[in-house]
């Protein structure tokens, strides 16, 4: 991976961020706009970036693709309707069971035979 390729990256990520963070919120018509420019991210001033109904939103993937960048799948997080970041750690990553409950399996004492009841089970009671 170049470096340039990883500042790009960046560079897109940050007005990414800021075209999400300045948008115009229409709630007459129930959509969000761009506030301004954002030229490396093909959105002009005025572009519907989020709407309601009848939309395709704008995806991070996409404006990456165009800018020919390698492995864009690389830069994405995982969906938050998947789970995000945590559930991948805990389907992909941590699929092994920690090593302290093996280690506790090894002191436990086996257990003892149970003993028929003194008195009856009517315990310390003498009736």
């Amino acid at each position: 991976m170049s470096v340039d390729q990883k500042d790009t990256v960046e560079e897109l990520r940050l007005q990414w961020k800021r075209l999400w963070q300045e948008r115009v919120d229409d709630k007459l018509r129930a959509e969000g706009m761009a506030t301004a420019d954002y030229c490396d991210l093909y959105v002009e001033k005025g572009t519907v970036i989020h709407a309601t109904r009848d939309y395709k939103a704008m995806s991070f993937k996409e404006i990456l693709e165009q800018h020919q960048i390698l492995n864009p799948d690389r830069y994405i997080p995982p969906s938050p309707q998947i789970g995000g970041w945590n559930k991948f750690i805990k389907t992909s990553i941590s699929t092994q069971k920690p090593v302290r409950t093996r280690r506790a399996a090894l002191y436990q004492e086996e257990p003892k035979e149970k003993q028929q009841p003194k008195k009856g089970g009517r315990g310390w009671l003498h009736k």
